[in-house]
């Protein structure tokens, strides 16, 4: 599995999926369920440490016996998260069904890059109940004391920049944060260097790349495209590209299926890097990467986190508008709303205030002590799917377009962002955006990752906060979004 691989695993499952830590218990309860079942086998192979016992628990999934590279895949996860942790120590079932599980867990390696994670697992619902997906992402220790009483500015800057001092103190956070209520920002803080080679500092203003989150902005257009009816979500994707070269694609999956990650494609990571990728700057050139590529499922049979479909849907939106991707967005709606440092710039070029993404990971999948840029494991320039620049700043005045009906009418706003596909217990995913009820309120967005690119943005829809991470470390958006979560629904 690669380095990117492991972090779109973490979106698939972990997909904005915040988790509130409530009190532990002494004993732990793991339901009598397939995937509780998973959690103990899965758990017990992972803390042996031993390669043989993740063989065998591996090959116990049908599909990584028929499929060498779904073997090597998950075995190098394995290997990866071992390295990193050390194995865990499930100490609370978060949510729960049949085929998914989530488990607030503690790390057993206490030098490791997180002390405490949630584990999550889902598998498929039919026959062979084999994996579906898996995450491990950064969580809050259950037994930190918040602030107690109303939630002033004083008592929300004292702990976000206690949080804030502690990791960059360890060297594992760098980038920007943001917390508004009803637009207005209580909270605003640049840490970290944007360019460790020049020291040069990050600014609150600094652009940093924002991994997936570029699939709101598709969203949004394709609801604009509706709203203005020009297309329909039901309609297949040869109604606009007639000539697209997969017959499957083509013909079965629709602009719905795209939306929700339901279509059956794949990802074009690895054959981007295949590629003279350097050279890839289009979305066309993007997409060409992948049409030839079967479906992985017929569409609308299950969710699968897909870059490869959100590419279609920027070809759509060219063929519709007339105009490149690129210029529709900033036409119709980073302009509009007013993000004057928000874009998919060309790293090859010269971008006044861009940070350099930073990662302890090498080239072969393996975590080490060296810190490395990232200018090599990741697209020259992003599109539809993921891999545009933007701030703080610019993501709070997105937030506020959106939420007051200036880039979608009430109507398709609603329609953008209501959660369509069940990921678990109160979570959904929309149309490119989570949708999740936490501690019962809503909570809509989307995050990022990948080698060193982390971003979070979380729009409190009842509550009236805005919560804008953007980091240039691994994981680095997470691990302070997650804090800011368990603090706002305290």
């Amino acid at each position: 599995m690669s380095l990117t691989d492991l972090r779109n695993a973490t979106i698939t499952l972990a997909l904005l999926l915040i988790i509130g830590v409530a009190a532990i218990g002494q004993t732990l309860s793991i339901p009598a369920t397939h995937a509780g079942n998973h959690l103990e086998k899965f758990t017990a192979a992972l803390n042996s440490g031993d390669e043989a016992q993740w063989k065998a628990y591996i090959l116990e999934d049908p599909k990584a016996v028929d499929s060498a590279d779904i073997f090597k895949r998950r075995l190098e996860l394995f290997q990866f998260v071992y390295a990193d942790l050390g194995g865990v120590e499930p100490k609370q079932i978060m949510e729960s069904s049949e085929y998914s599980i989530s488990a607030l867990s503690q790390a057993v390696k206490p030098s490791g890059p997180y002390e405490w994670v949630t584990l999550i697992l889902t598998f498929d619902s039919l026959p062979p109940y084999g994996w579906a997906s898996f995450a491990v992402r950064p969580a809050t220790d259950p037994n930190e004391v918040l602030p107690e009483g109303e939630l002033t500015a004083e008592k929300l800057k004292t702990y976000i920049d206690a949080v804030i001092d502690e990791l960059v103190a360890e060297d594992r956070f760098s980038g920007a944060v943001l917390v508004a209520r009803y637009g207005q920002p209580l909270y605003r803080r640049a840490v970290g260097e944007a360019s460790r080679r020049y020291h040069i500092p990050n600014q609150i203003d600094t652009k940093i790349n924002l991994g997936s989150m570029n699939k709101m902005f598709t969203g949004v257009a394709i609801g604009q495209l509706a709203q203005q009816g020009k297309l329909s979500f039901d309609d297949n994707v040869g109604k606009y590209l007639p000539d697209y070269p997969n017959a499957d694609v083509r013909d079965k999956v629709t602009i719905h299926h795209l939306l929700t990650h339901t279509s059956g494609m794949g990802d074009y990571w690895e054959k981007l890097f295949d590629a003279h990728w350097w050279e890839i700057k289009t979305v066309q050139q993007l997409a060409d990467l992948t049409a030839e590529q079967p479906l992985e499922f017929e569409p609308g049979a299950k969710f699968s986190y897909s870059n490869a479909g959100p590419i279609v849907l920027g070809l759509i939106i060219e063929k519709i508008s007339g105009m490149s991707y690129y210029d529709y967005i900033r036409e119709n709606i980073t302009g509009p709303a007013g993000m004057v440092n928000t874009d998919c710039y060309e790293v090859d070029r010269p971008t006044e205030n861009l940070a350099i993404g930073y990662t302890r990971s090498n080239y072969e999948d393996e975590r080490t002590d060296t810190l490395r840029n990232n200018l090599f494991m990741h697209a020259v320039k992003g599109g539809p799917a993921g891999g545009g620049y933007s701030t703080v700043d610019d993501l709070l005045a997105f937030d506020v377009a959106l939420q007051t009906f200036q880039l979608l009418d009430e109507e398709h706003f609603n329609i953008v962002t209501t959660g369509k596909v069940d990921l678990g217990p109160d979570a959904k995913y929309a149309y490119l955006f989570g949708d999740r009820d936490r501690e019962g309120h809503r909570v809509i967005g989307h995050n990022g990752g990948a080698p060193g690119i982390n971003a979070v943005l979380s729009m409190y829809v009842d509550l009236g906060y805005t919560v804008a991470v953007l980091s240039n470390y691994d994981d680095g958006a997470m691990l302070v979004a997650d804090k800011l979560n368990r603090l706002l629904l305290r």
